[in-house]
């Protein structure tokens, strides 16, 4: 693992790789989660992570899955929507002038979760939101995903 520093000499220098967990209900709405780190604090978003160095995208769905959800779910059980680029001014560690930049993929996940019993590491509550729902506090870069649903 690396250091606080390192990380965000990493996040200074170059683009991150993630994964967005897109779990969709019967109606159409997307499970978003209150974010409470940086970046996009405060704002609602989709379950996701990153991908580690050396780790394989079967692991890493595997690892994002359960710690994200509190199960661990295969990539196979996924929907790869596609590629998406997110861009924030801000960092994880609040350092002035570092902006983040991850290449994400979307996976859309089709379950019933009960949102009272997901993990509260990064979120500090969850919701089912739709597109005709107040999109006032979802992140435009979550908001991206409504179009990709089906």
């Amino acid at each position: 693992m690396l250091t606080k520093q390192d990380f965000l000499n990493v996040v200074d220098l170059t683009p991150l790789v993630s994964i967005d967990l897109i779990v969709s209900s019967a109606d159409g709405k997307i499970l978003m989660g209150q974010r409470v780190n940086q970046p996009a604090q405060g704002y609602w978003f989709v379950p996701g992570g990153r991908i580690y160095k050396s780790e394989t995208l079967e692991q890493a769905f595997r690892r994002i899955t359960a710690t994200e959800l509190g199960t661990a779910y295969d990539v196979t059980d996924g929907r790869l929507l596609g590629a998406f680029t997110h861009l924030y001014d801000t960092n994880f560690a609040d350092a002035p002038g570092i902006s983040t930049h991850y290449v994400v993929l979307g996976y859309q996940l089709s379950l019933g979760l009960e949102s009272s019993r997901l993990p509260a590491q990064q979120h500090s509550a969850y919701r089912w939101i739709g597109a005709d729902d107040d999109l006032g506090l979802v992140h435009p870069n979550s908001q991206a995903y409504f179009p990709y649903l089906r």
